[in-house]
């Protein structure tokens, strides 16, 4: 499903570009919205394990500067220690941009967020979405096109801000519009999902998002073995239809696969309705 597509793709097996450059401004607003009805006693509420509501919003601070650094062409920063991986590099450098922002009040931090996130959202709207840019690991990609990237950064603000909104008692914003793309997005990462999957060519792999921000994607194996989402659908050897919520947190492992699949209805192949409910489109 492509309901944001804006082109023909460079790179066919990610399926059909996404366009998320409109969303930033409305995401960015909702943000500073959320945080300036917060509560005081809400900065200090556990938004994901080991991060206050605060931290996490530091976090996110600390995205929408690097993303500033690069628009400036600025590549001064810390780098990946001998032998580490790029996931424990980021998760580093992550812990210590947090810890070092302690001194830094809420209204400060929503301040400088309401700044810094406007220019990010200028930022991506100007930007070529077939440019190359930023890998984005969970689909395997590096380079990715910016239009992978600039929906790969809107999934994190997003998911970021529904962690926050979680953490003081609220729901999943119930907006489909944000969601729809949120879930495109974490679809791609299907194919590389897939990828030590061995099928022969023409097996599909469908997975199925119910309710009004869901839809269908499907990854085929190919004669070239890798997995595409660009080939034409067809009968699938096996099929996991996931309600919008458990699809979103599955992929950002709010929800581990085991339970995914145990809400899940799976039709065909088990063996390869596990190895989809694997799926992860963070840096886990």
């Amino acid at each position: 499903m492509t309901p944001n597509a804006v082109g023909v793709p460079e790179h066919g097996w990610l399926g059909a570009p996404l366009n998320a450059r409109p969303l930033f401004a409305p995401e960015h607003a909702a943000l500073v919205g959320t945080l300036r009805a917060l509560a005081p006693a809400d900065w200090t509420r556990e938004a994901v394990p080991g991060w206050t509501v605060r931290d996490l919003a530091v976090h996110v601070l600390g995205d929408q500067y690097g993303r500033l650094a690069r628009r400036d062409g600025h590549r001064t920063g810390p780098g990946p220690g001998p032998g580490e991986s790029l996931e424990a590099f980021i998760h580093r450098v992550n812990q210590e941009w947090v810890d070092a922002h302690t001194r830094l009040s809420p209204a400060a931090l929503t301040d400088t967020l309401e700044l810094t996130g406007g220019q990010v959202a200028r930022f991506f709207v100007e930007a070529d979405p077939a440019e190359a840019s930023l890998g984005v690991s969970w689909a395997g990609i590096d380079p990715s096109p910016m239009w992978l990237d600039t929906a790969r950064e809107f999934t994190e603000y997003w998911t970021h801000r529904q962690q926050i909104r979680h953490a003081v008692g609220q729901p999943t914003d119930p907006d489909p519009g944000a969601l729809s793309l949120v879930l495109d997005t974490f679809l791609r990462a299907l194919p590389h999902t897939l990828r030590s999957v061995a099928a022969p060519a023409g097996t599909r792999v469908r997975v199925v998002v119910t309710g009004p921000a869901g839809g269908a994607w499907t990854a085929t194996a190919t004669p070239a073995g890798r997995w595409s989402l660009a080939e034409p659908p067809g009968e699938a050897a096996a099929t996991v239809t996931l309600d919008a919520e458990t699809a979103w947190r599955l992929c950002t492992r709010g929800v581990t696969p085991s339970v995914a699949l145990s809400r899940a209805d799976v039709a065909g192949d088990p063996a390869l309705a596990e190895a989809a409910c694997q799926i992860v489109s963070i840096v886990y």
